[in-house]
């Protein structure tokens, strides 16, 4: 009860609408909440993007099939939220800024919201920890994504720090070979273990 109670509270924010109705988009706040009371999986990410505003789902755009590609999961099992929950560090689409950016996630956003959700969900099996915004919040530290994926396996088998699954990326994919090679293996088993688990 508590849990739904703080979900509604998310969906009727509109602690930003200003900040949102200041930017090159000038849009109202949409917060995109896919949060499950039970789901081993949490997807620690950034904050929605464009399309996910229009849709009110979360990754559904090219970034969501590939972070889906990299997880091994179809999109019926990653918007099942029995087993997938999605927690970005903004739950609204932020606006772009005068170059057509995207705009960071309003640190308003995670400080009100963010670790009463932790709070009330249960321990997940698996913290996916996509992009720096994200890392440096759960992980206690900045450091550059690059490194912090890199040392994935310091972080314990509980949490896995990933790259932005962004299409704009796939330079850094290109030149980080070891992250489809090592990393993405063992993400994907760790997948694969929870989903049998969970469906047993």
């Amino acid at each position: 009860m508590e849990q739904e109670h703080l979900f509604k509270e998310i969906a009727a924010c509109r602690i930003c609408a200003e900040r949102f109705g200041a930017t090159r988009t000038g849009h109202a706040p949409r917060p995109v909440v896919w949060l499950g009371t039970k789901a081993p999986i949490l997807v620690a990410g950034q904050a929605p993007g464009a399309r996910v505003h229009e849709s009110g789902v979360p990754f559904d755009d090219r970034s969501g099939d590939r972070l889906r590609d990299w997880m091994g999961l179809d999109r019926a099992a990653f918007y099942d939220r029995a087993l997938v929950s999605v927690l970005p560090m903004a739950f609204c689409f932020p606006g772009y800024d005068a170059n057509g950016s995207d705009l960071p996630p309003p640190k308003i956003c995670g400080h009100t919201w963010h670790k009463r959700v932790m709070n009330t969900l249960p321990e997940p099996r698996l913290i996916l920890l996509i992009g720096g915004y994200a890392q440096a919040w759960h992980l206690g530290k900045k450091a550059g994504v690059t490194e912090t994926v890199k040392t994935w396996r310091d972080h314990g088998p509980q949490v896995i720090p990933l790259p932005h699954p962004s299409w704009r990326n796939t330079g850094w994919l290109k030149k980080n070979p070891w992250f489809q090679a090592e990393l993405l293996p063992v993400l994907r088993t760790r997948v694969v273990d929870i989903v049998r688990d969970t469906r047993r």
